[in-house]
């Protein structure tokens, strides 16, 4: 339990806030099946990205973790072992449906598990098209919870899939398993989630196609690159300071290096619309990837808006610290098609609103999201973070503006994606 009130501080200050976390996690599994060297810098070092390391070192990768740089040698796509342990998996939604992906493709037994609140989130959304393919895939309720098994094959079948859902995750584990067959895959989606997978398959040589919202794998699908990556500020862990330094009175934060690819940016827009004061300068691209520098200011005059449709992707995880934001604009704020919320680290639309609701808002759930009407004077209160990272890093920033203290059940969640969190937090309070 943690107790939080910083109530007549404000946020001042520049920082660079954790390194992207769905970067970190393709560069070391692309490396892994990659023949050739690669150096992976700016590494994220959180429980989430360590356990995906961890997951290539029991399944025989070689990679010399040094701290400031990873270097690891790649011996091609059909270099990796079958692992002589269970794989956990913690608590990485990414790792678990990336790497059944990978391991569809290898000939070979892998048993995938992860702590109670991984066993939880549903897998059939990435076993039923890997089971398309080809690989055996087994698990709780019939393969929709792990802990999973995967049996893969040498050779897999091609794939023409049309997913339900906007997601990464889904496409990401279609395009890695696909790297192990000659016939045509391809991945269709309803709105386009972000496409790190894409770009980071490119710059190892692999051709990727791109057309509208498909994705297609071309004829050379071999992994042969020496490179080097540099992993930029992950903009989910700056939204936080983003939000918080929009509702404090008296703040100015600057957040370094921040990626601002478009399918990720969705919070910038969401900015515009509600009047949050801010700025970009120094962009530039790092390992194919856009960054800048993103200046936020105390911003009293927000308004609320509509969040929705194809835009949901592009911020589907800034959502819980959005919603907080959304209590300090004048009148309703109506986030909907978001229904992915509930199936995140927590039930993200039951545990934002009922937490809302104890520390003073006026906020509603609905079945695909949720209402927030403002302007609210939030007095704090208990809250619980159901284990999930951004529910605990969202109420610790509401903090900043309640009239008593917040108390979070467990914070150490936060671990998980943003290790540093509470003392860069201590850093920038003036």
């Amino acid at each position: 339990m943690a107790v939080f009130h910083f109530k007549g501080k404000s946020l001042k200050g520049e920082l660079r806030t954790p390194s992207d976390k769905s970067i970190s996690h393709r560069a070391v599994m692309l490396a892994s099946i990659n023949q050739g060297e690669v150096v992976v810098r700016e590494f994220l070092r959180s429980e989430d990205c360590l356990n995906t390391l961890k997951a290539f070192l029991e399944l025989g990768a070689e990679i010399d973790d040094r701290e400031s740089e990873i270097v690891i040698k790649g011996k091609g796509k059909r270099s990796l072992k079958e692992p002589f342990n269970v794989i956990d998996l913690g608590n990485s939604g990414t790792s678990i449906r990336l790497i059944s992906g990978i391991l569809s493709g290898q000939p070979f037994y892998s048993v995938l598990t992860g702590d109670r609140y991984l066993r939880r989130r549903p897998m059939d959304r990435i076993a039923i098209p890997l089971r398309e393919m080809g690989a055996l895939i087994l698990g709780r309720e019939n393969g929709k919870y792990p802990p999973l098994t995967v049996v893969g094959r040498e050779k897999l079948k091609g794939i023409d899939y049309k997913s339900p859902k906007a997601s990464a995750q889904v496409k990401s584990a279609i395009l890695l398993a696909g790297l192990f067959t000659d016939e045509p895959v391809s991945v269709t989606e309803p709105a386009k989630s972000r496409d790190h997978t894409e770009r980071m398959l490119k710059a190892f040589g692999a051709d990727v196609e791109v057309e509208g919202l498909t994705v297609r794998l071309g004829r050379n699908r071999e992994l042969s690159r020496d490179l080097e990556i540099t992993v930029p500020a992950d903009i989910s862990s700056a939204a936080f300071f983003m939000v918080g330094a929009a509702i404090t009175p008296g703040s100015e934060v600057v957040l370094k290096e921040v990626i601002l690819n478009p399918t990720r940016t969705g919070i910038l827009k969401v900015f515009d619309r509600m009047g949050v004061r801010y700025e970009i300068f120094n962009k530039r691209k790092t390992s194919g990837e856009e960054v800048g520098d993103i200046a936020v200011y105390y911003s009293p005059d927000l308004r609320a808006t509509e969040i929705k449709g194809d835009e949901i992707p592009t911020l589907i995880d800034e959502l819980p610290v959005i919603a907080l934001l959304a209590t300090q604009a004048e009148g309703e704020t109506v986030i909907k098609d978001a229904a992915e919320l509930r199936v995140k680290e927590s039930d993200r639309i039951k545990s934002t609103v009922e937490n809302l609701k104890s520390i003073g808002a006026d906020a509603e759930e609905l079945s695909d999201g949720m209402v927030i009407r403002g302007k609210a004077k939030l007095k704090g209160g208990k809250v619980k973070s159901y284990g999930d990272h951004r529910i605990a890093m969202t109420f610790t920033v509401a903090s900043l503006i309640t009239e008593n203290p917040v108390e979070i059940d467990d914070t150490e969640c936060v671990s998980t994606s943003y290790p540093g969190f509470f003392k860069d937090l201590e850093r920038l309070l003036t």
